[in-house]
C-alpha cells in the first residue's frame, strides 16, 4: 500500500503527530510545502494534518486542500487530525480538511482526530503521541493493512 502524511507545522507538535502517525503506518511524514504533485499518484491512503490557526488549516494547507483536482484523490483512502488548544471553542481545522479530501474524491476511512497541546506554542499534551499510533492503528484496520 502506497501512503503519506502531509502536516504542516508552526512549531513542531503537529509535525511530531505525522511523523508518529507515518511510522506506524510505515510511510513518510511530508511537510505541506515539500510535496510534490507527482507524490499524490497512485496514492492508496493519504493522511493530512494541521494546526488550527485562525479557527481553520493553517494557510499553507488550505492553499495545498484548494489546489486538489475534483477527483484528483478518486480511489485514495484518506483521513484528518489537528492540533490544538484544549479550549471550549477552538475552531476545527480536521473537521475542514476531511471535507475538503472527501471534494476532492477521497473516502474519508475514520473520524477526523484531534491532538491537544498545552498552549500556543506546545507542548503536546500528555498522552497525545500514544493517541496518534492508536489512531495510526485503527486507520490500518480500515484500509485493511
Amino acid at each position: 500500500m502506497k501512503a503519506l502524511v502531509i502536516f504542516d507545522s508552526t512549531f513542531g507538535n503537529t509535525q511530531k503527530i505525522a511523523e508518529t502517525i507515518a511510522k506506524e503506518l510505515d510511510t513518510k511524514a511530508v511537510p505541506v510545502s515539500k510535496v510534490a504533485t507527482k507524490e499524490l499518484n497512485d496514492l492508496d491512503l493519504i493522511v493530512v494534518g494541521s494546526p488550527i490557526i485562525s479557527w481553520k488549516p493553517s494557510e499553507s494547507m488550505g492553499k495545498f486542500l484548494a489546489s486538489l483536482g475534483r477527483d484528483q484523490m478518486k480511489n485514495v483512502k484518506a483521513a484528518a487530525f489537528d492540533t490544538r488548544i484544549r479550549l471550549f471553542v477552538h475552531g476545527d481545522a480536521a473537521t475542514k480538511i476531511s471535507q475538503a479530501l472527501a471534494e476532492a474524491g477521497a473516502e474519508i476511512v475514520t473520524e477526523p482526530q484531534a491532538f491537544k497541546v498545552r498552549g500556543t506554542e506546545g507542548p503536546l499534551l500528555g498522552g497525545e503521541i500514544e493517541k496518534a499510533v492508536d489512531w495510526a492503528k485503527l486507520i490500518k484496520t480500515k484500509v485493511g493493512k
